[in-house]
């Protein structure tokens, strides 16, 4: 009886092994086939929302691929953040840039921010945030043009009074009930806009380093 018993657990045991062995070998061959349809729809995921914020018939480079990696210390974020550079025949024309506005009703806020070479903003788009809906979301482009005011504004220089939400003296409406939500995206742009002001030649000399994440330094 006792023998029986060890060979039924023996056997069973087996099976789950077995299946647990196909059900990983199925999920891998899954991976496998979707994964390059993956990163395609990233990419044009991210196309997408580069072409919303850059004129596509602007540049002839491949955006998405003309990138680099920024320390998170060069716009003071917890992470690394990204700049897609737009050039037309080699010549600089914009560049969009990740950047976290950490003080959000609710958190975070990632932001993408394009700047032409001239210092004006060329658009933003919020990517992803916790904001409360029906008052904070209208940073969402579908929820509302607000994101659109930043287009063609410049930095008159860094201490630029003008770039605050109109409660605190500037330029930008805050929406009602939600002052919090637009002043931190006011401040996340401004502070990336002077970014780029600063170290516009880096940026868009530096070689493309996001496919080797390694190679990253504090050089910003």
């Amino acid at each position: 009886m006792v023998l029986s018993i060890k060979t039924a657990v023996s056997r069973n045991a087996k099976i789950l092994a077995l299946f647990a062995i196909v059900c990983t070998a199925i999920v891998g061959l899954v991976h496998s086939f979707t994964k390059d349809r993956i990163i395609f729809q990233q990419q044009q995921d991210l196309l997408r929302n580069l072409n919303s914020i850059i004129a596509e018939d602007s540049y002839n480079n491949v955006i998405y691929q003309d990138c680099l990696i920024l320390p998170g210390t060069a716009l003071e974020t917890a992470s690394s953040q990204k700049v897609y550079r737009a050039r037309n025949n080699d010549e600089p024309i914009a560049a969009a840039i990740t950047t976290v506005a950490p003080d959000g009703y609710n958190g975070n806020i990632e932001l993408l921010i394009a700047i032409n070479v001239n210092g004006s903003v060329s658009g933003v788009r919020t990517l992803k945030h916790q904001e409360t809906p029906g008052l904070g979301d209208k940073i969402e482009v579908r929820k509302s043009d607000w994101i659109k005011s930043f287009n063609t504004k410049r930095l008159a220089n860094k201490n630029d009074s003008r770039w605050l939400v109109k409660k605190d003296g500037g330029m930008f409406d805050q929406f009602t009930g939600a002052t919090i939500t637009p002043r931190a995206v006011v401040k996340a742009v401004r502070s990336t806009v002077i970014y780029f002001n600063e170290h516009q030649d880096k940026l868009f000399n530096s070689a493309s380093n996001c496919q080797n994440k390694d190679s990253v330094k504090e050089t910003f």
